[in-house]
């Protein structure tokens, strides 16, 4: 397994395409955060980081498609599958293998948007005037939804060859589980609207993004997380 993981990343790495979605990614929430002034914390005029939570999952929805879209597609579209289901490894231990590199690569991404909140400490009237505790629970946050669009953007590629239509289908499916059942919910009343919404990534990120780090929302996107890796296993071993 370490050694598909590591072929992951260098292949991720290996073209301009990889360099290039990591960089579009860092631009889009520096934009974000510092310069759109609908959303820029220096206008805000609070030591305060909620646009960076609260807008990074749309920039997820397109970025971890981009970076998944190749993990099974590109293979069966070149023909090593098949070569890859040769290896020793179980089918369980190539998709877990494929995720964890996806998994990595989101943190990655994630991981310079650490100096934001020392960016904003720094800048905050008196310095170090930060919630670090929430900071990093709304953080961690962050990157439970995004381990999530990951195994959702692994799903879409088991599901093709051609890694456009593995982007296509991975935009669509993380647009309708972030966004969808809320939608949905805000169309109905009582009850069934309460349930729809608790089927909504949005509304257990939301939860966590407060800085509360509650068990029901992680076990949920776990479960999440189980539900996707598994249906990539058992439409790969059908095929």
């Amino acid at each position: 397994m370490k050694s598909l993981f590591v072929k992951e990343i260098n292949a991720f790495f290996g073209s301009l395409t990889g360099y290039l979605v990591l960089a579009l990614f860092l631009v889009a929430l520096g934009l974000i955060v510092w310069v759109f002034p609908e959303s820029s914390v220096l206008d805000y005029g609070y030591a305060d980081l909620e646009s960076l939570f609260a807008y990074t999952p749309y920039v997820f929805t397109f970025l971890i498609p981009a970076i998944s879209m190749r993990a099974i597609a590109e293979e069966r579209k070149n023909g090593t599958w098949e070569l890859l289901r040769t290896s020793p490894l179980s089918l369980v231990q190539i998709i877990i293998a494929k995720y964890l590199a996806l998994l990595a690569l989101v943190v990655l991404a994630v991981l310079p948007t650490l100096l934001y909140g020392y960016t904003i400490s720094t800048l905050g009237n008196p310095p170090g005037n930060l919630d670090w505790a929430g900071f990093f629970g709304s953080w961690a946050g962050l990157l439970m939804i995004g381990a999530t669009f990951a195994a959702v953007g692994l799903f879409a590629s088991s599901l093709t060859s051609q890694q456009v239509v593995a982007f296509v289908l991975g935009v669509f499916l993380c647009f309708v589980l972030y966004f969808g059942f809320t939608a949905l919910a805000e169309m109905l009343s009582g009850d069934a609207a309460y349930w729809i919404e608790e089927l909504s990534l949005s509304y257990h990120y939301n939860s966590l993004s407060r800085g509360v780090i509650d068990s029901r929302d992680v076990f949920f996107l776990l479960g999440m997380i189980w539900v996707f890796l598994g249906g990539s296993v058992l439409i790969l071993r059908n095929k």
